[in-house]
C-alpha cells in the first residue's frame, strides 16, 4: 500500500478536524510484518488485471469460454465450501485470486464482497478496543463519528461518493451482522429468529424510500435504523451505526476501510517499523496458525520459533477453539508481559514456549551480500517501504561497496508496499533526473510530481526482481527504474495497484481511516493500476520453452535469481538477456 507520509512523526496520533484539510498519513499499500497477521488474507488484492479480449463467435471462442465456465463454477463451488464452514479468512483470500484469474466476472466479485463482510465483522468483534467501543459509545457520539468519516469521505475520497449506495452497503453489512454469532452474541444474546426477520424487512420497507442525497440524509438514515433496532431488537445503537459505517468505508473499495483503535497503532507502528509483541507473521492454514515469519532478534526467535512452526495454545486456550483474530489478539500484551505457547515443529513433538514480549525493530532489508565475486555481483532483498528504509537502504548499500560491489540486485519479490515518500526517495539513490512517480486525485491538493536530483546517486549497474506479490511503492520503484532504462527489471508482471491511501485519525473516538485519496502514474504517465510494472526479463519457472528463448533449469532452486545473476553478469556487455522460460 501507498502512504504520503507528513513531516510529523506521530509517535502519538496527531489530531484533525472534520471538515478540515488534514495532513493526514498517506500509504500506498497493505504493509508487510503486521504484528500477527493474515498473509495473503489481509492484502485484499485489487480486484480486477488486465481486460480480456472480447469472445467472437466460432468455435475455438467458444470452447474457450465453455473452459472458463468451468473453472470459475469450479472455484466458486470451492468458495462455498469454505463459507459453509465458515471460514471467512480462507474464503476471502479464495475468491481474491480467483478473480486475478477471473477479473470480469460479477458472481466471483459477489461473493468476494460477501466473504469480506464476514470476515472482517470477525475481525472487528475479535477486537477488544472495538468491542469497548460499542459498549461505551453513546448514540449521539456514534453517530457524530460516522458524519465525521462521511466528512472525510466527501473531502478526500479520489471519486465522487453516492450516498444512497453507501447506505445500502451499510444496511447490507448490518444485515450480514444480524447473522452472524460473534455480533449476536455480544448484542442480542436472547435472539429471536422470527423478529429479526421481521425488523429486516422492516428495515428495508422504511429506508427504501428515503432520498438519500446529501451526507446529512445519510446521517438521518443511519439514526433512523438504530433507533429502529434499539425499538425492535433492543440492541445497542452504537453497534447499529459501526455496521453502517464500515459497510459504507468497504463499499468504496478494497483498500478503504474504517481503523479500530488497535489497528490504527498497528498502521503507525508498521510506519515506525517497530512494535511490541513476539515478532512473528501468522497466517491461518488448515484450521491452524502456521508461523511463515520470526523476525531475526526477535522474542520469538530468541525462544526457539521457527517459520513453518504451529501454535497449538496460547495462555493454556487451544486455539483450534478460536478465530485467528482472537488468536493474535491474546497474542499480542504490554511490553515486559508474559505468554505461554504450545507450538509444534514438524517431525516433532510439542512443546511449550515462555515467551516476554518487547519492542520489535522491523527490519526493511532481509539480506545484503555479494553473491558472486567474481563479478562483483550484490544481492540486497528490500521486503517493505517504511520509515527506517533510506537509512537501511544507505548503509547496506556501503556494506556492499566496501566489499566490492560492482553490480546490485535488488529483490522486491512479495514487497507488498509502504510509504510513498520512502518510495520515491529510494528510487531517487538511483536515478538523477527525471520524474519518479506522480499523483493525480479528485482534490487537486493531491496532485504531486516527484523528481529525482542529481546529488546522491548511486550509478551502479541495477537489476530489480519483481513477481505477482510485489505491489504500490514496490511497483513506483520498480517503475520508475524501468520507464527511466535505468536498470534491467526481472521477474513477472507486478500486482497492478496504483492508489495512494490516506490515514485519517477521527476525533471522536481512538480510531481511523484508512481512504483511497488519488492514483499515482509511472514517469511516462502509465497507470499502474490493474497494469502493474512488465518485466524486461520474464522468468517463468514452469513453463517448456517456446521459440527462441532462453531456457532456465528446473532444477534452479530459485529460477528467477539465478535469471537476475544471470542478467547482472552481462550488463555493459553486447548481448543482453530478454526472455527466460
Amino acid at each position: 500500500m501507498l502512504t504520503r507520509y507528513p513531516a510529523y512523526a506521530p509517535k502519538t496520533r496527531p489530531r484533525s478536524d472534520a471538515g478540515a484539510h488534514d495532513a493526514p498519513t498517506h500509504t500506498d499499500g497493505i504493509m508487510r510484518r503486521r504484528v500477527f497477521s493474515l498473509v495473503g488474507v489481509l492484502r485484499l488484492a485489487a480486484l480486477a488485471l488486465l481486460l480480456v479480449s472480447p469472445a467472437f463467435a466460432q468455435p475455438a471462442s467458444r470452447i474457450s469460454i465453455s473452459t472458463n465456465a468451468d473453472e470459475i463454477g469450479s472455484l466458486l463451488q470451492q468458495g462455498r465450501q469454505l463459507e459453509m464452514n465458515e471460514r471467512w479468512g480462507e474464503a476471502l483470500s479464495h475468491y481474491e485470486e480467483a478473480i486475478r484469474q477471473f477479473p470480469h466476472d460479477v458472481s466471483l466479485h459477489r461473493r468476494f464482497d460477501f466473504a469480506r463482510l464476514h470476515f472482517d465483522l470477525g475481525r472487528r468483534y475479535a477486537d477488544g478496543s472495538f468491542c469497548e467501543m460499542v459498549e461505551s459509545l453513546p448514540i449521539v457520539d456514534s453517530l457524530e463519528l460516522y458524519s465525521q468519516v462521511l466528512a472525510k469521505i466527501e473531502s478526500h475520497y479520489v471519486e465522487v461518493t453516492n450516498w444512497k449506495e453507501l447506505i445500502e452497503r451499510g444496511t447490507n453489512s448490518f444485515e450480514v451482522a444480524l447473522n452472524e454469532p460473534a455480533f449476536l452474541a455480544r448484542n442480542l444474546p436472547e435472539q429471536d429468529r422470527a423478529a429479526i426477520d421481521r425488523f429486516r424487512g422492516e428495515l428495508r420497507r422504511v429506508l427504501g424510500p428515503k432520498v438519500i442525497a446529501t451526507r446529512g440524509d445519510a446521517r438521518q438514515a443511519v439514526s433512523t435504523a438504530a433507533v429502529l433496532a434499539r425499538q425492535r431488537l433492543g440492541i445497542c445503537p452504537a453497534a447499529v451505526v459501526l455496521e453502517y459505517l464500515c459497510g459504507a468505508t468497504n463499499a468504496l473499495d478494497v483498500y478503504s476501510a474504517y481503523l479500530t483503535p488497535n489497528q490504527l497503532d498497528e498502521v503507525y507502528s508498521q510506519i515506525e517499523g517497530n512494535f511490541v509483541g513476539l515478532g512473528i507473521e501468522l497466517k491461518a492454514h488448515d484450521s491452524e496458525l502456521l508461523i511463515v515469519c520470526v523476525i531475526p532478534g526477535s522474542p520469538a526467535e530468541l525462544a526457539g520459533m521457527l517459520a513453518g512452526d504451529r501454535i497449538l495454545s496460547v495462555d493454556g486456550q487451544p486455539t483450534a477453539e478460536l478465530s485467528t483474530d482472537e488468536a493474535a489478539n491474546l497474542l499480542q500484551g504490554r511490553a515486559g508481559s508474559i505468554v505461554r505457547l504450545g507450538v509444534i515443529t514438524p517431525n516433532r513433538q510439542p512443546r511449550t514456549l515462555v515467551i516476554q514480549r518487547r519492542r520489535v525493530d522491523v527490519p526493511s532489508i532481509d539480506d545484503a551480500e555479494i553473491i558472486d565475486r567474481d563479478y562483483g555481483v550484490g544481492y540486497l532483498r528490500l521486503v517493505c517501504f517504511q520509515k527506517t528504509t533510506c537509512r537501511d537502504m544507505e548503509a547496506a548499500l556501503w556494506k556492499l561497496h566496501r566489499e566490492g560491489m560492482k553490480r546490485l540486485i535488488i529483490d522486491l519479490r512479495g514487497n507488498p508496499g509502504g510509504l510513498l515518500v520512502t518510495a520515491v526517495e529510494v528510487a531517487d539513490k538511483f536515478l538523477s533526473r527525471g520524474t519518479i512517480v506522480s499523483t493525480r486525485g479528485r482534490d487537486s491538493r493531491e496532485d504531486f510530481t516527484y523528481p529525482a536530483h542529481v546529488s546522491g546517486t548511486w550509478r551502479v549497474p541495477l537489476v530489480v526482481l519483481i513477481d505477482h506479490d510485489s505491489a504500490s511503492a514496490a511497483e513506483i520503484f520498480a517503475g520508475a527504474i524501468r520507464d527511466h532504462r535505468r536498470g534491467t527489471i526481472v521477474g513477472e508482471r507486478s500486482y497492478g495497484k496504483g492508489s495512494v491511501q490516506g490515514i485519517f485519525p477521527l476525533d471522536v473516538s481512538a480510531a481511523g481511516l484508512r481512504l483511497t485519496t488519488a492514483k499515482f502514474y509511472s514517469p511516462t504517465g502509465r497507470a499502474y493500476s490493474r497494469v502493474g510494472v512488465e518485466p524486461d526479463v520474464l522468468v517463468h519457472t514452469s513453463s517448456k520453452p517456446a521459440g527462441d528463448t532462453v531456457t532456465i533449469s528446473a532444477s534452479a532452486e530459485d529460477a528467477v535469481l539465478s535469471a537476475a545473476l544471470q542478467t547482472a553478469r552481462t550488463l555493459g556487455q553486447p548481448q543482453q538477456v530478454r526472455n527466460l522460460r
